[in-house]
């Protein structure tokens, strides 16, 4: 690493998503790795979505790359902290394979986790997101022992305010009428479902199991910001067949050609 928290070429990875219509670039070792979650998470934006999304704990930039990939009509903010992860999504805008919507991608270095005043001065207005994505991190530090590499830590744990800060962000941000998508681990649905009570409603919660009869290991959430209707629970998804490691037809249509999950946005 460089005296400047910089990367070099031998500590970071290219790698493809959606059968390469996606790269980015991401730290070799050492901190969170993308994948599956930051695919599914761009996936269930529905088909049309069309505004301005905010992937708040952007990270190198992964779901927010898919999105814009998949979708022509939006523009999206990568919300980051971690300066190291934030140079890697510039290093992925800068990227020839990426061009076809990287113009149509923004950074903002902010603490989603701050005051609103000051959240507010780092570029996080009220009302300025049409959608905001996240996945925030799964765990929480005094329930799970964290990793020893204090950034890979930092992606995992929660501190001890939980997914308050995340919500009260993402409800500040989002504008009424506007639409929040979460990815979270499955037994955390009850935490989730408690910080958006009053914010957001016409929720859906999506199960995503790793086979066909295996209970949940994911959720996503699909919200509305102050809308009064009431939680269904849809059927969700099963990532892999039988017992082997194949993934399913679904499966691979989301995370090798690009396909959304098919989700319609309830108001």
């Amino acid at each position: 690493m460089t005296e400047t928290g910089q990367l070099q070429d031998t500590e970071t990875t290219r790698d493809a998503f959606l059968g390469g219509k996606v790269h980015i670039y991401q730290p070799r070792r050492g901190r969170h790795r993308a994948g599956l979650d930051a695919v599914y998470l761009a996936a269930a934006l529905p088909e049309g979505t069309a505004g301005h999304v905010v992937d708040l704990g952007a990270g190198v930039g992964t779901a927010g790359f898919c999105a814009a990939a998949r979708l022509p009509g939006i523009t999206v903010t990568l919300v980051e902290l971690d300066t190291t992860v934030l140079t890697l999504a510039k290093r992925g805008l800068e990227d020839d394979d990426n061009a076809g919507f990287a113009s149509r991608v923004s950074l903002l270095e902010a603490d989603i986790t701050a005051k609103g005043s000051l959240r507010h001065a780092a570029g996080l207005t009220p009302s300025m997101a049409d959608h905001a994505i996240m996945n925030p991190p799964y765990y929480e530090a005094d329930r799970f022992r964290a990793s020893p590499k204090e950034a890979r830590a930092g992606a995992h744990m929660l501190d001890e305010r939980g997914l308050e800060p995340w919500a009260k962000t993402a409800t500040d941000i989002v504008r009424e009428g506007g639409s929040l998508t979460v990815i979270f681990r499955a037994d955390g649905l009850q935490e989730l479902l408690s910080v958006l009570k009053g914010r957001f409603g016409s929720i859906d919660v999506i199960p995503l199991r790793p086979r066909p009869d295996a209970a949940a290991t994911r959720i996503l959430i699909r919200a509305i910001r102050a809308s009064k209707a009431p939680l269904q629970l849809l059927p969700g998804f099963v990532l892999h067949d039988g017992d082997g490691s194949e993934f399913t037809r679904q499966s691979k249509a989301v995370m090798r050609d690009g396909e959304g999950l098919g989700l319609s946005l309830r108001r």
